[in-house]
């Protein structure tokens, strides 16, 4: 976690409810990355940062040292899934620059599964088209073995596979009401410097969305890659 209000949420939800072993990394409290990767499954979460952002920017934030981590679970075969800033930082572990995103999104909006989306092992089983939820400006870079999995109307890159068991979100599944809430208080002159862009929701639509069913669809993926 790199922010109290980019929380797992519906993630954390799910695990739960699997009676998986959680630990967390929280490094807006300081805590430092594990020196040994013992664990089977690493979800990196989402931020106002970029992999760019500098330690004069956010102390607590590290990209360097963050990658060297990310870098490490990937040689070690780990399960891995970045959300938002997330997925970037793992294209970054494999040598792919993340980009801007051709539009800000900040909202529900749906997202079209691409032909290899549709073969996927896991995303197969998924409409072709559903709503997640988006909060972001930039987007994962593509390593040569790279498949875009689903694209949006404002983004081309929302859902990619870097490995059979290593998937990044640009879109965020994850997101609830209360989520939603933290991320509103904590990200407020965010929604006012971009309510004019084509795909920023305001602040009330935001709460009025309903986040159940892309959380239903998340519970799937999980299990699906968990297994």
């Amino acid at each position: 976690m790199h922010e109290s209000f980019e929380s797992p949420a519906a993630i954390e939800t799910w695990a739960q409810k699997k009676n998986h072993n959680i630990t967390y990394t929280r490094l807006h409290e300081e805590d430092t990355f594990p020196k040994e990767c013992n664990f089977d499954f690493l979800v990196i979460m989402g931020g106002p940062q970029s992999p760019e952002s500098t330690l004069e920017e956010y102390p607590h934030f590290d990209a360097q040292k963050e990658i060297a981590f990310i870098k490490r679970a990937i040689e070690q075969n780990k399960t891995i899934l970045g959300v938002c800033l997330g997925a970037q930082f793992i294209g970054q572990a494999l040598g792919a620059r993340f980009e801007h995103s051709p539009n800000r999104e900040i909202g529900v909006f749906p997202i079209t599964l691409t032909s290899d989306g549709k073969h996927d092992p896991i995303f197969s089983t998924f409409p072709e088209k559903f709503i997640v939820g988006h909060w972001h400006g930039d987007m994962p870079g593509l390593a040569p073995e790279s498949k875009v999995l689903a694209t949006s109307e404002g983004c081309p890159r929302q859902i990619v596979r870097y490995a059979q068991n290593i998937y990044g979100f640009q879109c965020h599944f994850e997101f609830t009401p209360l989520a939603i809430e933290e991320m509103i208080k904590n990200n407020a002159p965010e929604l006012e410097k971009y309510k004019v862009l084509p795909y920023v929701q305001t602040a009330e639509q935001l709460k009025s969305n309903n986040y159940s069913k892309m959380n239903e669809l998340l519970f799937v993926f999980l299990d699906k890659i968990a297994e």
